[in-house]
């Protein structure tokens, strides 16, 4: 019996890459993802990253320090020195003449396990962006980083359409998906008044604002009637309102659309379908690559980010990594090169639909192409079959995304595909994406990511119940549904009951640590406060309980369930018998 134990001694663990927990608690031995190496230049092209399948792309060996504008030098130390005259402009082009500016400064401020000059370093190489319009900034914009050496963010499309919603809509509905973590925000209005849409927008967000320019290039009239002056007119005034980064769809090229022809669902992205459109037509190249230099010296005067689209991702697993698709990616890399020498900051948009096992090459073909630019990605579903959870079936490709690479995560709420999103959708879709940002980051390694999630577990060993609440990222949804079966803050719960609760039990073996940490000790079980009315309407929505229930618990008091100021509730197991206890359970 003994030899049978000890054959499990031999197992060790991977090679370890950071520890998610500043400090160190528990009994977790740490992230198995790559070591993270953040340093300027090639060297830090390990930054935050998954250890690689066999057979997958290794990193590009150039970074945003191999294209250069062409009037820079080198001096005699190797240093890029700029022409006489020249005034930056860009996040890049300082970091290039190693300053450190005040949103550079903000964004270590945000992100504690870098400093400033981690921050300048990657947004030299090209590994991260701040997209922070200089207009945007003159408002209420709070400056933020995206990049793989940085936490992993996440983006909350909205916008009015011919048929739903309008601009205090979307501004409310901006408000709440900050509220809900989003870290940026996209108006995608196809609908309504989109100029006052955006400016409301833009005036009123902490968060960066994208827009999808081409939508209001067309506004009233016809794909094939677009030329460059509208193109460039447009992207001016927006850039000139505060928009932080614009996606544009050059990549799609006239010599990709046959390999369109025999997919299940065609060209899914909107500006790739009216861009591919406008070439048919016309029988000429994309104008967006035509102008591709024009556009970048326009965006350089605002510090306008790109986010280049990806205007051929696969709208349904049988279309995904195929040639239209990955050859699209290969032009994003060389725009990604053009748009560098001019100055301007980039990242690269990619998928979609995606099976799961496809995730990870996806993701690490970017960082070759693209020579490690922000990958911006959009889920990516794993399955085709639920719509209406379509924010589940996606958050589970965006967690593995984000593990392997992909930098900022969109949005897929429970409306994709069949409507635009209304308030609880834009929630939901917040949530189940904060999920897998966090769960890529503590997976990752990122320091100090998994720190909440330890506070929280040393509550709920402590049956802390109102330390859990405040702890947990919904503390509304998380009293609420405590409170739909067990409206006091006792030492077990409604899911096990008295006798069941293993916590309650390992809490009182003694020569365990569990629940024993003295900052989570709770003296006394509590009845809860009456529920919110934010409570209210979550526990309305589920429908479970009756209106008379739902009343009770929200206008309970402490005398009624017999507990009262400095005593516990006749309930508590200290104070209660079993019969009592089970009669408890079973009322």
């Amino acid at each position: 019996m003994s030899e049978s134990r000890d054959r499990y001694d031999c197992y060790e663990l991977p090679e370890l890459g950071g520890d998610p927990s500043s400090t160190g608690l528990g009994t977790n031995p740490g992230s198995f993802a790559r070591k993270a190496r953040i340093a300027p230049g090639l060297e830090g092209r390990w930054t935050f990253s998954s250890p690689d399948a066999p057979g997958m792309p290794e990193p590009s060996d150039r970074t945003a320090w191999d294209f250069m504008p062409a009037d820079w030098s080198r001096d005699a130390s190797g240093r890029w020195q700029a022409p006489a005259g020249f005034e930056p402009v860009t996040q890049l082009e300082f970091a290039r003449l190693g300053l450190v500016t005040p949103e550079m400064r903000r964004v270590a401020e945000r992100e504690p396990h870098l400093d400033a000059e981690q921050v300048r370093d990657e947004v030299a190489a090209g590994r991260m962006v701040i997209p922070a319009n200089k207009v945007h900034l003159g408002y209420r914009l709070d400056p933020m980083a995206i990049g793989r050496a940085s936490k992993t963010k996440i983006n909350a499309n909205m916008g009015a359409s011919p048929i739903s919603s309008g601009t205090d809509e979307e501004v409310e509905k901006l408000r709440w998906a900050e509220r809900w973590g989003a870290d940026t925000v996209m108006d995608l209005s196809t609908g309504g008044d989109l100029d006052q849409c955006r400016e409301a927008i833009i005036r009123n967000s902490v968060t960066p604002i994208g827009t999808v320019p081409i939508y209001s290039m067309i506004l009233g009239k016809k794909i094939e009637d677009l030329d460059a002056a509208t193109v460039l007119a447009t992207l001016e005034h927006q850039a000139r309102q505060g928009v932080d980064y614009f996606t544009i769809h050059a990549g799609v090229l006239r010599e990709h659309l046959p390999h369109v022809a025999k997919r299940l669902i065609g060209i899914v992205s909107r500006g790739g379908s009216l861009l591919a459109k406008w070439m048919i037509h016309h029988g000429k190249q994309n104008l967006m690559y035509e102008i591709w230099d024009d556009i970048c010296e326009l965006m350089r005067r605002w510090d306008v980010t790109f986010s280049i689209g990806d205007g051929l991702r696969p709208g349904g697993l049988a279309d995904a990594s195929d040639r239209a698709q990955l050859r699209e990616l290969a032009v994003l890399g060389e725009l990604t090169e053009r748009a560098w020498r001019k100055g301007v900051q980039v990242m690269i948009e990619g998928p979609g639909h995606v099976p799961f096992d496809q995730i990870e090459y996806n993701m690490k073909l970017q960082r070759r192409l693209c020579h490690g630019a922000p990958f911006y990605v959009l889920g990516p579903l794993v399955t085709d079959i639920f719509p209406g959870y379509d924010h589940i079936t996606s958050c589970i490709g965006a967690t593995a995304a984000a593990y392997h690479g992909a930098a900022m995560l969109c949005y897929v709420t429970p409306k994709e595909h069949l409507g635009l999103p209304k308030k609880d959708d834009v929630k939901q879709g917040c949530i189940a994406y904060k999920i897998a940002a966090h769960a890529a980051d503590v997976a990752l390694g990122i320091p100090g990511s998994r720190d909440r999630d330890d506070e929280l577990t040393k509550a709920r060993a402590a049956l802390n119940w109102e330390k859990h609440f405040e702890l947990s990222f919904d503390p509304d949804t998380a009293r609420a549904y405590h409170d739909e079966d067990l409206d006091v803050d006792t030492d077990f719960c409604a899911m096990c009951g008295h006798d069941w609760c293993s916590v309650r039990i390992s809490k009182e073996i003694q020569v365990f640590a569990s629940g024993k940490e003295e900052d989570y000790a709770r003296g006394k079980a509590t009845v809860s406060a009456a529920l919110t009315g934010e409570q209210k309407e979550i526990l309305e929505k589920r429908g479970v309980l009756s209106p008379e229930e739902i009343h009770r618990l929200a206008s309970k008091t402490r005398t009624k369930v017999g507990a009262s100021a400095g005593h516990k509730a006749a309930c508590h197991s200290d104070l209660a018998d079993d019969a009592t206890a089970h009669g408890l359970q079973d009322s």
